[in-house]
């Protein structure tokens, strides 16, 4: 063993080398194809009652929900700002404007030069999603239009994100994963952040938004 070589990692890969010996140096993962007979949904569901989970279970997890349809959406927005005091908010490239044409709080464009320190100082950030997850409360980024770096809704306190019902709202996490790009920068979010220490006493905000908005979108008011 070599000098600065860590012993653990070595006896970790030992293992790895001693598990595959017996397989042939041409052969590969794709070879073989992987048995997926797994339940890709739990139950049955209308997409009403899809919709009713994800609110219940991001709920579960400290975040708060609203509902609305897209004509009151930046009306909703405006007033999540002003309730929460936000001076400035940090908008990601690609964020529909007409989301933010209801409050008069300071917009700071995102930029690749913007630094975490920058971000600490904002008050909130508002994002997009590609998609929500019901079964898990679970809201995914993967950096596409309208939601920005992960620095973007890690640094800043409040992220307020909205999700599309009609099109971004999935059941389960195989169907999520069906739809999503591996290869993409994936933030997984149930809840803002938090974390317990031995004594089970909870944090929040240690590394990611302290408070959690999730706006669910109906495209019209009578959509579920």
């Amino acid at each position: 063993m070599s000098a600065g070589t860590d012993p653990s990692r070595e006896r970790v890969l030992g293992r790895v080398r001693r598990a595959l010996a017996d397989v042939p140096r041409h052969e590969r993962p794709r070879d073989h194809r992987v048995p997926r007979d797994y339940l890709r949904v739990h139950g049955s569901r209308t997409p009403a009652e899809t919709v009713g989970l994800l609110a219940g279970n991001l709920t579960d997890y400290r975040a708060a929900v609203h509902r609305t349809d897209t004509a009151a959406l930046p009306a909703l927005i405006g007033e999540l700002l002003s309730r929460r005091g936000t001076r400035r908010v940090v908008v990601p490239s690609g964020l529909p404007e007409e989301w933010l044409a209801a409050t008069r709080a300071e917009r700071l464009a995102d930029s690749p030069s913007l630094t975490a320190r920058e971000l600490d100082a904002v008050d909130s950030v508002v994002t997009g999603c590609a998609l929500a997850i019901a079964e898990t409360g679970t809201v995914v980024l993967d950096a596409g239009p309208g939601q920005g770096r992960r620095l973007l809704t890690l640094v800043p306190d409040h992220h307020v994100c909205v999700v599309r019902i009609a099109d971004q709202v999935v059941d389960s996490v195989p169907q999520a994963l069906e739809r999503l790009t591996p290869t993409r920068p994936l933030t997984w979010i149930s809840g803002p952040s938090a974390t317990s220490d031995i004594e089970l006493d909870r944090v929040e905000g240690v590394h990611g938004p302290r408070t959690l908005e999730v706006i669910l979108v109906a495209a019209d008011p009578a959509a579920p």
